[in-house]
């Protein structure tokens, strides 16, 4: 078996277990809320009269088989993994009876677009600030770049959002604050529909690369402030080479692999950044419908939205480490 042949193999039991550790946990977590939802719902139904004891006793056995909550512990935790792997995690007690999955299939789309533009701004923007400051750090338009995008990285997304929303939408209602789309316009790959998601996302999306930026510049900054000074690179700047070319071939290739590894960490970070900004902007994607099944005491949802987020989380950073040995060759010989 060769270098990349094993690679492989680790990332692929890494990310299954990954996946496991992760939902287990989630449903952990969401088992020993003090919220029961079967309670909540059979108070619901019952707050309008008298309800015969017997049938109230029927409801509650029901509604136990319905969320999977019959049994012990472990046998939830069994019966809870039969649905993960069929996609089934019941009806929703906050859409009854809309299924689970039918919320989170409607709203999944929203939240990746929104984390993959957002992230791939934050992160290419980020790396080429600090990488140019690094290099070319007698500057001043960079130095005063890097010194704004420094100042606002210690503060909040959400706070970053609540200035947003204040300024382009009362002080200067240019951009929408709230939903995904224009209401009026019917959903397909039409022009006017794909301009109404950018320009209903640009808040959001603004909210997180703003924040996000500071962590890339100061790292990649960092990184190569310490390439330039390397015997290979003052070689090539003795011998005359191109400074163009030896800051993108010398210095930005090779600070560029850490900072690939550091995008794959951070991915969870900023779903749970996404969570309160989508909630924030109104947004529908799956942090305003984790947010509403918390308030709401709906089990089934947090524990649906929960398990597709860690899913979707931990696929991504196992793509980004699929492209990793396309950028670093030691991998592939190791």
């Amino acid at each position: 078996m060769d270098g990349f042949s094993k690679y492989l193999v680790r990332r692929v039991f890494q990310f299954f277990l990954v996946v496991f550790l992760g939902i287990t946990l989630a449903f952990l977590i969401t088992n020993l809320s003090p919220v029961d939802p079967v309670e909540q719902t059979v108070s619901l139904m019952t707050n309008f009269g008298a309800t015969d004891p017997r049938a109230v006793e029927l409801m509650r056995e029901a509604l136990r088989e319905l969320y999977g909550l019959e049994g012990t512990v472990l046998e939830q935790y069994a019966a809870f993994w039969s649905r993960v792997l069929r996609g089934d995690f019941g009806p929703s007690l906050s859409s009854f009876p809309t299924p689970v999955m039918s919320l989170i299939t409607a709203a999944l789309p929203w939240t990746i677009g929104l984390l993959t533009l957002s992230l791939a701004f934050t992160w290419t923007l980020g790396n080429l600030l600090g990488a140019l400051a690094g290099y070319f750090r007698s500057n001043l338009a960079l130095k005063l770049a890097g010194a704004a995008v420094m100042a606002l990285h210690p503060v909040p997304a959400y706070i970053i959002g609540l200035v947003l929303l204040l300024i382009f939408g009362f002080a200067w209602p240019v951009l929408p604050i709230s939903g995904g789309a224009q209401m009026n316009l019917t959903p397909g790959f039409t022009w006017d529909y794909i301009r109404s998601i950018l320009i209903h996302g640009t808040l959001p999306a603004l909210s997180l690369v703003l924040v996000g930026i500071g962590s890339w510049f100061i790292s990649m900054r960092s990184l190569v402030s310490n390439i330039v000074t390397d015997d290979h690179v003052v070689y090539a700047e003795l011998g005359g080479v191109a400074s163009r070319k030896i800051f993108s071939q010398y210095v930005a290739r090779n600070a560029l692999l850490p900072q690939l590894t550091g995008l794959a960490l951070s991915l969870g970070n900023i779903f749970g950044g996404a969570v309160i900004i989508e909630f924030l902007f109104n947004y529908p994607g799956m942090g305003r419908l984790l947010i509403q099944g918390i308030y709401r005491g709906d089990y089934s949802l947090v524990l649906g939205v929960t398990t597709m987020s860690i899913i979707a989380v931990a696929v991504a950073v196992f793509i980004i480490d699929l492209v990793y040995p396309l950028i670093d060759p030691r991998v592939r010989l190791g």
